[in-house]
């Protein structure tokens, strides 16, 4: 089911406590009902004594699924892992500049979609990757030499300003996106730049988090660029998505 674009606006602003989704704000009548029916599409009953739609698993979840895709039913992953169609990787490497010698990080490798065509241009690239089961894929479908690869959640590894370039397609749930890029840019070195898939939340959603980093990369210089609808529909999702393209702050 497609959400109409008004009731997208009402569910980026609800408020989410556990369970629980809570409306914000004033809605007339024709915009409570399609919202209700979307929320309830979804697994959300409302429950008056709680005067919230309670689901019965993390509201969180199920709420950023609908932002991200803009539907009801969005493929579910454990670990949101959803690799990076070719044409995506080439506009991230065109964006990143990749040359041969530098040093790139993946901190979110998959199984090889970013990593490989940069280390195929020359680049030495180190990976991070949380899932054994691609870790080991990585490792032993090796087309061209890569770096160091580490089986680790990439949020807990402590930076080490060493790179040229991170180019990355981080989870999105839960806002991860914005939690890894921002915690990617500290391994950059002087003259560094980061490039990354990140969900089209971070244009649209005005919750502090958001606005706090769309604040960074204009900061920074940087910018962000919508890619086309469907660009991961060879992936499994219709979750809409962008590049950000943020230099390191020297």
């Amino acid at each position: 089911m497609k959400i109409d674009e008004n009731v997208m606006a009402v569910l980026s602003v609800a408020q989410v406590l556990g369970n629980d989704v809570v409306l914000t704000g004033q809605l007339d009548r024709k915009l409570y009902e399609k919202t209700n029916k979307v929320l309830e599409a979804a697994g959300g009953k409302w429950n008056r004594k709680a005067k919230a739609h309670v689901f019965d698993t993390d509201a969180a979840t199920r709420i950023d699924q609908m932002l991200l895709s803009g539907e009801v039913d969005v493929p579910k992953d454990e670990f949101n892992f959803f690799p990076t169609p070719p044409a995506v990787v080439k506009k991230l490497i065109a964006l990143a500049g990749i040359c041969p010698g530098m040093t790139v990080l993946e901190p979110s490798a998959g199984t090889g979609a970013i990593a490989w065509p940069c280390a195929a241009a020359g680049a030495k690239v180190d990976c991070y990757e949380i899932q054994q089961g691609n870790a080991f894929t990585l490792a032993m479908s090796a087309p061209h030499e890569l770096g160091r690869t580490s089986v680790a959640d990439f949020l807990g590894v402590d930076p080490e300003p060493i790179y040229d370039r991170v180019v990355m397609n981080p989870p999105f749930l839960k806002q991860s996106d914005i939690k890894h890029v921002t915690h990617a840019l500290k391994f950059l070195k002087p003259g560094g730049l980061l490039v990354a898939v990140m969900s089209a939340g971070v244009v649209f959603r005005n919750d502090a988090r958001t606005a706090e980093f769309r604040a960074l990369v204009d900061t920074r210089g940087g910018h962000i660029e919508a890619l086309p609808e469907n660009s991961f529909k060879e992936s499994g999702t219709g979750v809409n998505t962008v590049v950000a393209v943020i230099p390191e702050a020297s």
